[in-house]
C-alpha cells in the first residue's frame, strides 16, 4: 500500500467540546486499532471534561500557543516544543487560558476512542 503525506488539510476531521459550549477541532493523523495521533486546535477559553482513560497511555506536544494541561492536581503550561505524558488512570484535563489559539498533537496508545471516564 503507497504512503501519502498526511496533514490537517486531508486527515479526518472532527468538532468536540460541544456540550461544554466550546467549539474545538480534531484531525486524525493517524487511526489505528493500535495507534492514535491526532492533532488538535483550541481557541482561547475553551477546555475539555476532566477525565482519565483505563488503558490509555498520551503523549501531548504543543505546536503553537501555550496549552495547559492539568494532571491529577498538578498544572503545567506547556509552550510550543514542549509536551507531558499522562498515563492510564491518571486524571487530567486541556485547558486553553490564554488569548490565543492553541494547536497540539495528542498521541495515544491504544486509541484513547471508547477508554473514557469522566469525572
Amino acid at each position: 500500500m503507497a504512503k501519502h503525506p498526511i496533514s490537517a488539510k486531508t486527515a479526518e476531521h472532527y468538532k468536540w467540546g460541544g456540550d461544554l459550549g466550546t467549539d474545538c477541532d480534531g484531525w486524525h493523523l493517524v487511526k489505528t486499532p493500535d495507534l492514535s495521533v491526532i492533532e488538535e486546535l483550541m481557541p482561547p477559553g475553551t477546555h475539555e471534561r476532566r477525565h482519565y482513560h483505563l488503558h490509555t497511555r498520551q503523549f501531548f506536544y504543543v505546536l503553537d500557543g501555550v496549552l495547559s494541561l492539568e494532571v491529577e492536581g498538578q498544572t503545567f503550561d506547556l509552550q510550543a516544543g514542549e509536551g507531558i505524558e499522562v498515563s492510564p488512570r491518571q486524571p487530567h484535563q486541556a485547558f486553553n487560558r490564554s488569548p490565543a489559539f492553541v494547536r497540539f498533537l495528542v498521541t495515544s496508545q491504544p486509541p484513547s476512542h471508547g477508554d473514557r471516564v469522566n469525572e
